[in-house]
């Protein structure tokens, strides 16, 4: 505690603003634990850069915390590239604050001789990952806390190739910001050096992802689209794009359509949880709409709902559209012709499904950490190879390389030309992604979230990731663990035989186990919420796409024993 109270103290001195030390007194003499959990940290950079409770405070996101991480990052920048001249790029999105915060880093930038393009109003992730290397930038910055809460705010950090930072970027920058003090950061702006943009970059994109998205689908004109935004960034590029690409029958969801860091329309703006779609689901049902699809704040997560066997709306997982998404993109390959140097990509926690899909293409799946930085990774470290497509679970998708991010804008013209297409062959794309359960296995995926906030929560995550290495589970569901993967430990054991095995990735707090029949269950601390995360996944064959129904429900019963036993529903 008393480490705790030098740095609240230190916080009180002149060099902070008077706003921010009346707030401190106030914390001190009316709220010690708030103070605590404000101060007992420094925000840290996790898997998609920093993110976190706006407020005053070393583990908040505030005016100084990103001056300290914008000055850090300009030091590097600056050895890395010296005698360059040096060009760095900033978006923000809808968020409260997001705009100002976004200012304050590009006056940090340009007070160190770095010249900044600052979108003038909000816009995409996806956009700003494109901009990095369409204006030669040494580094991008784009303020979102992608679909938290409105409380939050974040700040994603890329790298010249327009993914984010991964190794050995992301620990050097953060050597360099550990060594200052609040105190060496220069706010100073250099208004000569900060440059407004807007259109310009804005058409190069959306050429670009009409490019990249683009089939030509036959049917378009019979297609009925219903968009949502939930108030954030894609409303300034989705229905645009989707025009530009032939799509006249496009509903948008007006009461969700105006940008606002609130979200007053939904309990979480987050397209993974059926009640953010309601509102699109409820109008789709409302037109006969063939396909529902929703955003996130800054446009790199997508939400799906189409039309099931029954004609009713369904909202799709991020692993099911994944799959569809890559096969359509391997499938529109093979007809060019395959060069024999193209991969696809997804993550240790998605579905083992897109291994099989890569087998039957005779194409490469490349396994990566949580997270679109290292795909965006393996982009830049194999220049020979072509990738196609990928993304993971959490509904991202990336189509093509010219984005090296989640992409919602290119990814929901995408599943669109699927779905447009799939109705005019007299399919649907529920019903080819039936097929691929009959041709490559029949997969289902489970994602249970669990909260735990503060010091505390904290502990009991850390905890939890202990006991289940300590102490791990011998069996699921009556079927013997056979594999413990240890993603920290880089080690993989094998339970029955003894066997151990090296993992070849960098290290990352994660755990899978996988049983003798295939069912797998991972543990995952996020490296962004307060929160530990667990997959499930569990197969079996489809004989027959008219045996669907019968085995989903056996598969649904196996998910949920498998919950109730391991204590987690």
């Amino acid at each position: 505690m008393e480490a705790i109270l030098n740095t609240v103290q230190s916080w009180l001195t002149d060099f902070f603003d008077e706003e921010v030390k009346t707030e401190i007194q106030n914390l001190i003499a009316n709220e010690p634990e708030e103070l605590k959990d404000r101060f007992y940290k420094n925000m840290e950079f996790g898997t998609g850069g920093m993110r976190g409770l706006m407020g005053v405070g070393t583990n908040r996101i505030n005016k100084y915390t990103l001056g300290k991480s914008t000055q850090g990052l300009s030091n590097y920048i600056k050895k890395v590239y010296e005698g360059e001249e040096l060009k760095v790029v900033i978006a923000y999105d809808c968020r409260h604050n997001s705009d100002t915060l976004a200012k304050t880093v590009a006056n940090v930038f340009s007070a160190n001789g770095i010249k900044v393009f600052l979108f003038s109003e909000l816009r995409t992730t996806p956009e700003l990952s494109f901009a990095v290397r369409h204006l030669n930038c040494h580094a991008g910055i784009v303020l979102t806390a992608s679909h938290n809460p409105p409380e939050y705010n974040g700040y994603k950090v890329y790298w010249t190739d327009g993914g984010q930072i991964v190794p050995p970027q992301d620990g050097a920058i953060i050597n360099e910001i550990e060594k200052l003090a609040y105190e060496d950061i220069n706010f100073d702006a250099n208004e000569g050096l900060i440059e407004m943009i807007d259109t310009e970059v804005d058409e190069v994109f959306m050429n670009a992802s009409v490019a990249n998205g683009n089939f030509n689908a036959a049917g378009k004109d019979d297609f009925k689209i219903v968009f949502t935004s939930l108030h954030g960034t894609s409303i300034t590029a989705i229905p645009e794009v989707l025009k530009r690409a032939g799509y006249k029958n496009v509903t948008i969801i007006e009461e969700q359509a105006k940008p606002d860091g609130n979200f007053p329309t939904v309990v979480s703006p987050n397209p993974e949880e059926p009640e953010a779609l309601s509102m699109a689901i409820k109008k789709a049902e409302e037109i006969g709409a063939d396909m529902v699809v929703g955003t996130d704040p800054d446009s790199d997560r997508l939400g799906i709902a189409v039309r099931n066997l029954e004609g009713e709306i369904e909202l799709l997982n991020g692993n099911q559209t994944m799959m569809l998404m890559t096969k359509f993109l391997l499938e529109k390959r093979k007809e060019k012709g395959m060069q024999g140097n193209e991969f696809i990509a997804s993550t240790i926690v998605s579905t083992p499904m897109m291994l099989a899909l890569a087998d039957a293409y005779g194409v490469e799946c490349k396994v990566a950490l949580t997270g679109f930085k290292w795909i965006a990774k393996m982009i830049k470290d194999f220049p020979q190879q072509h990738f196609v497509g990928g993304g993971e679970e959490s509904f991202g998708f990336m189509v093509g390389d010219f984005v090296r991010d989640k992409d919602a804008v290119t990814a929901t013209l995408l599943a669109c030309e699927i779905a447009a297409s799939a109705k005019a062959n007299g399919s649907s794309f529920y019903k080819d992604l039936i097929d691929c359960y009959v041709d490559y296995g029949f997969y289902m995926e489970k994602l249970i979230s669990m909260t735990k906030k503060g010091i505390s929560g904290a502990a009991e995550i850390k905890q939890m990731m202990v006991d289940y290495r300590e102490n791990p589970i011998k069996e699921i569901d009556g079927s013997k663990v056979e594999w413990i993967h240890d993603y920290n430990a880089s080690k993989a054991t094998n339970l029955i035989t003894g066997k151990t095995e090296t993992i070849n990735i960098p290290k990352s707090n994660v755990l899978i186990y996988t049983t003798e029949d295939g069912t797998r269950m991972a543990a995952r601390p996020s490296g962004t919420e307060p929160k530990i995360k667990f997959y499930f996944s569990i197969n079996t064959d489809l004989d027959n796409a008219n045996d669907f129904k019968k085995i989903r429900k056996e598969l649904e019963l196996k998910i949920n024993r498998i919950v109730s036993e391991l204590k987690l529903g």
